[in-house]
């Protein structure tokens, strides 16, 4: 009948130790002790690694693609013909091909066509377009961070526009520009004409009831944005001449449309700085994600390094160790597979540590050079633990 008895010795490294297992010897007169050190580590990247590579590369690659579109625009905004609104308006389109300028750039104040929009707060406030915007602001428990975060919801947003043209600065040039579809404007830039906080009130009920759902509203914020005539207003577009009517709307090709109350240097200055921050955002998560691959590359040539030098040494104790037999004339097979690998007499009655090898008995042990080193993968023994056989 066989016996198995196991001895764990855990080591200083996590998830790592020896495991002795006594088994009868294949020829079935002495027990043969064997040794195997069983590692956790197999020189995978971990998941957190992985999670991070993942995250940082997708989020690189959607920056470089937002700032290859940003940098786009701003070159198309730089090489945009500059129009300006007087009487050759109409002689300059109508020698443009198809009558018209693919990408222009109109710098003018803002004219009514016939109605104007009167603010609903303000007096003698007068406009063309008008967006009123109710938003709900309440503080929200998170559960996570167990702190009341602020918080923000647009309940209702209305917008109103009439038709109005985009005119000289100055007032005796008629020549106008008749804006077109200004609502899908990039940049409408509207002014702040009104706005107001209607606090919520508090009664006791609520205040308990707000605290057992985790929402405690704060009150609703009111504002009115217009765009208000004789604004200076910069806009880029598609400058065509339609029935004798100059007209600026969204180009086609993909440009961006703008209507903004910046002027045009202003404007492009804006752009610029908006192509700077995704550059650095693109950088810096670039830099993460090459951090991180090539941290992940290192940790596998380490990892194949040393077990090839790991493989080498095993080779070369086992060469020394059939020397070594040979040199006492001893066959391979009267030699028990528990003996010291040094005196090859003695049972292995150690374990050495951090390397984790079992390969000698104390004597031969006692007997190794200062400093004392493994004798199977020559690493420095910083401690020794005795290893008892039952």
């Amino acid at each position: 009948m066989a016996f198995i008895y196991s001895i764990k010795v855990q080591l200083t490294h996590e998830h790592s130790f020896i495991e002795c297992r006594l088994t009868p010897n294949p020829g079935g007169v002495t027990p043969a002790l064997v040794f195997s050190e069983k590692m956790d580590s197999t020189g995978k990247p971990s998941t957190a690694q992985v999670l991070l590579l993942t995250t940082s590369s997708a989020l690189t690659a959607v920056f470089y693609s937002v700032y290859r579109r940003r940098t786009t625009t701003v070159a198309r905004l730089k090489g945009a013909k500059r129009v300006s609104i007087d009487q050759d308006l109409k002689n300059i389109l109508t020698a443009a091909p198809g009558k018209c300028v693919p990408y222009a750039v109109i710098e003018g104040v803002v004219r009514s066509v016939k109605e104007t929009l009167n603010s609903q707060f303000v007096d003698n406030c007068k406009g063309v377009i008008e967006r009123l915007t109710l938003k709900e602001k309440k503080m929200v428990w998170n559960r996570t961070t167990h702190l009341w975060n602020e918080s923000e919801k647009v309940i209702h947003q209305r917008t109103n526009t009439v038709p109005f043209d985009l005119g000289s600065h100055d007032m005796a040039m008629a020549a106008t520009i008749r804006v077109i579809r200004p609502l899908d404007s990039s940049e409408l830039d509207l002014e702040t004409t009104y706005e107001n906080f209607h606090p919520t009130v508090q009664s006791l009920t609520n205040v308990i009831g707000h605290f057992i759902s985790g929402e405690r509203p704060k009150g609703i914020h009111e504002t009115e944005e217009m765009l208000r005539l004789g604004e200076s207003v910069t806009g880029v577009g598609e400058l065509v001449l339609d029935n004798n009517l100059v007209k600026l709307q969204p180009p086609k090709q993909g440009l961006r449309y703008f209507l903004s109350r910046l002027d045009y240097d202003s404007l492009v200055e804006k752009q610029q700085s908006s192509v700077r921050v995704w550059r650095v955002l693109t950088a810096l998560f670039g830099v993460v994600a090459s951090t991180t691959l090539l941290f992940i590359l290192w940790k596998q040539w380490v990892y194949h390094r040393q077990r090839r030098k790991e493989k080498n040494v095993l080779e070369e104790f086992k060469e020394h160790q059939r020397k070594r037999m040979r040199e006492l004339n001893v066959e391979e097979t009267s030699v028990s597979p528990s003996a010291c690998t040094v005196c090859l007499t003695r049972e292995r009655s150690c374990v050495f540590l951090e390397c984790g090898h079992v390969c000698a008995c104390d004597q031969c042990y006692q007997a190794l050079s200062e400093p004392k080193k493994c004798p199977i993968c020559r690493a420095p023994i910083e401690r020794v633990v005795p290893l008892y056989n039952s």
